[in-house]
């Protein structure tokens, strides 16, 4: 029975740079994966791409690319599936084709799958009979669809396996699910079928370990211990190793000598992240039954995993929508001294006052003191006679002059609140425009993958007005 590697060099928008390159020296991968998308950061690249219609892709991925060029060149077998692709995947390909192509890896074939995007058709769908409503309170999409930035359905793993039958060797798509970066890959290799569902839901379970890089090989470990965090300098981030069968036998590790660990411990707490109903993870390749999983520790860092089940995909689709929703913005101070905690909520109620005093009644704000326990209240016991502590305040109005306001009260505290008062430093943090998430569904008819598959140097020449 064939086996394939796969590893995840990146849980989100901002992991580490350096991951995806150590990775692939040391992992000997069939395939690297790299999930960069949440609903904040589909919210920020839609508010990046609605300043310039060429951004709204993740802007770590050229140059993380650049540096698997020595990878890629090596060993001829290495693929890259990522969601990098954002809201504009087609730039994305563009950006990476120029870093490919100045390598000379011009003939580098390299896929864009989009479909995801339903901004141009949202009024056409919504005339049909989508009614966009929200996940937790019902309410229309017509209450806020003037403000709506973007909608994206969260696609599965076909597109991505298309566009490896048609020879990319990268692949680049705009939103789809997370462990859909893994079931594409394994479904292409192994050719199994689109309702073999116990295999997809087994792939799934496979994806979702090691879809947030490191949190699966000992990074936010709550049984973590010094032996444990003095070696997450040198994290290794993740590979499940899948052999095909029926069931597909899985094993999670790690490359050798990296830092961390691959214990029952580390997967039990990411098989649980984010996952809902156990029996019914729902995702656009399949409604997935982790109820029944079991994790046997088979070697150092090695972890087997078993028992995972699949039934029919949803219907429909989980979509994500942002839209504008004013400004907002937080600043802070550190206090210090005898009564620090008194003094600095002090603080906070006099910038609010201020504020009104200069005609601005704030939508939202709060006052947090840090180190009192105010992060979590009534989780964390509160800690008390603090000598030094920070001051933060945060609001959210539809006026940025409102917002703008706000910010200029914190430097004034320095001479004019109560004594202790210090750690502002310029400049002046800015305001910034809020990109309200709308979660909502649509049915899957209406959000088809498009596959686009050339050579870095086709893509470096694809005009914008090129067709699909």
């Amino acid at each position: 029975m064939r086996t394939i590697r796969i590893g995840n060099g990146a849980g989100f928008w901002g992991d580490n740079l350096d991951a995806p390159r150590r990775l692939a020296e040391r992992g000997n991968l069939d395939y690297l994966t790299l999930e960069y998308l949440a609903e904040l950061t589909m919210s920020i690249l839609a508010h990046q791409r609605s300043r310039d219609p060429d951004a709204g892709f993740v802007s770590d991925l050229p140059t993380v690319l650049r540096s698997l060029v020595s990878s890629l060149q090596s060993q001829t077998q290495l693929k890259v599936v990522t969601n990098g692709g954002g809201v504009n995947p087609r730039s994305a390909a563009r950006r990476v084709a120029e870093v490919l192509a100045e390598a000379g890896l011009a003939e580098t074939r390299i896929a864009v799958v989009d479909g995801d995007d339903l901004l141009p058709d949202l009024d056409r769908l919504t005339t049909a009979g989508e009614a966009f409503s929200h996940f937790d309170t019902g309410r229309p999409l017509s209450d806020v669809r003037p403000a709506v930035a973007s909608a994206n359905a969260y696609l599965g793993a076909p597109g991505i396996a298309q566009a490896l039958a048609g020879g990319a060797r990268i692949v680049i798509t705009g939103r789809v699910a997370d462990a859909s970066l893994t079931v594409g890959p394994v479904v292409h290799e192994f050719g199994w079928s689109w309702t073999d569902w116990n295999r997809l839901g087994a792939a799934t379970v496979a994806g979702h370990l090691i879809e947030c890089g490191a949190q699966v090989t000992g990074g936010m470990c709550s049984a973590g211990t010094d032996a444990l965090w003095n070696t997450l300098a040198d994290v290794g981030y993740p590979i499940v190793e899948i052999t095909d069968g029926d069931p597909p036998r899985i094993a999670i590790t790690k490359p050798d000598g990296t830092g961390g660990e691959v214990s029952v411990v580390t997967v039990s707490e990411q098989l649980v992240y984010e996952i809902g109903d156990p029996r019914h993870y729902l995702t656009p390749d399949v409604d997935a039954d982790f109820s029944q999983t079991r994790l046997t520790q088979i070697g150092a860092d090695r972890v087997e995993v078993a028992g995972a089940f699949g039934g029919p995909a949803p219907e429909r689709l989980k979509v994500s929508i942002a839209y504008r929703d004013g400004f907002m913005a937080s600043g802070t101070l550190v206090v210090c001294g005898p009564d620090a905690e008194r003094k600095a909520r002090v603080c906070g109620e006099l910038i609010l006052a201020r504020v009104r005093s200069a005609g601005h009644e704030l939508a939202r704000s709060n006052i947090e003191v840090l180190g009192t326990g105010d992060t979590l209240p009534g989780v964390w016991p509160r800690s008390t006679d603090l000598r030094e502590v920070v001051l933060r305040v945060t609001v959210h109005d539809p006026s940025r002059t409102a917002v703008d306001r706000f910010l200029r009260e914190f430097a004034p505290l320095v001479a004019s609140g109560p004594t202790g008062v210090t750690g502002y430093t310029g400049p002046r943090p800015p305001s910034f425009p809020v990109f309200a998430y709308w979660p909502t569904t649509v049915t899957r008819q209406h959000a088809s993958p498009r596959i686009i598959v050339q050579t870095a140097s086709e893509w470096v020449s694809f005009a914008k007005s090129d067709p699909v």
